[in-house]
């Protein structure tokens, strides 16, 4: 069972992420004073009263514009509508009621959901004269909030949680595989992500940067659970021109920190550019899962071994990155898609992977034997015992001698010694050490 949904819903720059994130208590939603900054629906969870929900924040409904964007956007926000339990159906206070809010107001109705009508922007106990107009949309008695002041949000609160079916159903993802889809804007990861989905949650269009938001999904296939995070695309600093780009930037970075794995985009056609480089260098150092996808694959004309030679060009540009496994696809034509989710299923398994310590010093004191760590002013490492203190990503504590005899080739070879026994595809690998008079952790 999942959790009840609240959709927040609205016509553009009414204060709709503002209150989200005013509810949620953290910055998840672009806040700009921009119109249509919010374009895809953001899922977070709330909680009033011992009674937890997923909100849903949506882009601002257009109902009459052609705009390619904005019917995108009144798309999702007519989607997020189609699985809440409740909607918020937030006004503006000081523009008053309008014709586009009379709008928006018939799209609610027919919805045959619980409508709670929200007046943002009253910043004042006392109402303005044009507050009563609201009254006319027939939806019941309309609250006056500031969201920026948090005023008033409380009453909005207890009027959701009335509205909701029993409240909280037992919906946690706990134990699903959060799958983060980066790459550069324009290479192919909304399309991805609702390929796999079959259907249209994420905003596509030939735009680059349509994605602003970090946007979670579940999905379940074969049994497994997952979590797509479709991410903003990711631009060289010199082209985050403004805050909006900022924000999208500093999202994606997030949806990686959060993530297990990572989907690194790239298009077969521009093969590995320097911005690629820095994606990928994100997801590594942050100690998460790693499968490249290579996109557009289909545009590319074949030879005798024109995979190998991409494949050659890719690890060496991502030299880094050799642990991680590719898998090259087309999501137009829907090319080995299939091999996407369970390459991501089989990376998770790995990077969660556990070694026996004895099977691990073993393997340790055989490649010492093999090759003896290099002497230093007359010194030689001594490695005395190794344990796995973690995983996610697997981490090993090495008791030496002294750690400053650890020297980074050194190092690379036992990990290669530890990559060739144990797997560990896709995961990178985390040493620590400790010498003789440190404690252990």
């Amino acid at each position: 069972m999942r959790k009840a949904i609240v959709a927040v819903v609205g016509r553009p720059n009414v204060g709709k992420s503002t209150f989200f994130n005013r509810i949620v208590g953290r910055r998840v939603s672009i806040v700009e004073d921009t119109p249509g900054v919010t374009r895809d629906r953001i899922y977070a969870e709330a909680e009033w009263r011992g009674v937890s929900f997923a909100l849903i924040d949506t882009g601002g409904i257009e109902p009459s514009s052609a705009d390619v964007i904005f019917s995108g956007m009144r798309a999702q926000a007519e989607a997020a509508m189609d699985t809440a339990d409740a909607i918020v159906f937030m006004l503006d206070g000081k523009d008053g009621l309008t014709a586009t809010d009379r709008d928006v107001a018939d799209m609610l109705m027919r919805t045959r959901k619980t409508v709670i009508p929200v007046v943002n922007k009253i910043d004042t106990a006392a109402l303005p004269a044009n507050f009563y107009d609201f009254y006319e949309l027939g939806l019941g008695e309309p609250l006056a909030v500031s969201a920026a002041n948090m005023f008033g949000l409380g009453e909005v609160l207890d009027r959701i949680v009335e509205a909701l079916p029993n409240g909280e159903t037992d919906g946690a993802e706990d134990d699903a595989i959060g799958i983060a889809v980066i790459g550069k804007p324009n290479v192919g990861k909304s399309s991805l992500v609702n390929a796999l989905l079959g259907e249209e949650r994420v905003i596509v269009s030939e735009v680059a940067g349509t994605t602003r938001d970090a946007i979670d999904t579940p999905l379940e296939r074969d049994g497994e659970r997952f979590i797509l995070i479709d991410t903003a695309g990711l631009r060289r600093k010199s082209k985050v021109a403004d805050d909006i780009e900022r924000y999208s930037v500093i999202r994606a970075i997030a949806a990686i920190e959060r993530s297990d794995v990572c989907l690194l985009m790239l298009d077969a056609r521009e093969g590995v550019t320097e911005q690629d480089k820095r994606i990928a260098g994100l997801a590594h150092e942050a100690g998460k899962g790693v499968v490249i996808v290579v996109n557009k694959w289909d545009l590319i004309e074949k030879e005798t071994d024109t995979m190998k030679r991409f494949q050659k060009d890719l690890r060496g540009e991502l030299s880094f990155l050799s642990y991680a496994p590719d898998v090259f696809i087309s999501v137009l034509q829907k090319q080995r898609l299939a091999n996407v989710l369970e390459r991501a299923r089989f990376v998770a398994e790995k990077r969660a992977l556990r070694v026996p310590t004895g099977r691990l010093n073993s393997l340790i004191a055989d490649a010492v034997m093999m090759k003896p760590p290099p002497s230093d002013k007359g010194r030689r490492l001594k490695i005395y015992y190794v344990s796995q203190v973690g995983v996610k990503p697997p981490l090993f504590l090495f008791k030496v001698n002294d750690e400053a005899l650890m020297h980074f080739s050194y190092a690379r070879y036992l990990e290669n010694r530890m990559r060739e026994a144990f797997g560990f595809e896709g995961s990178s690998i985390k040493f620590l050490y400790r010498g003789k008079g440190d404690r252990d952790v």
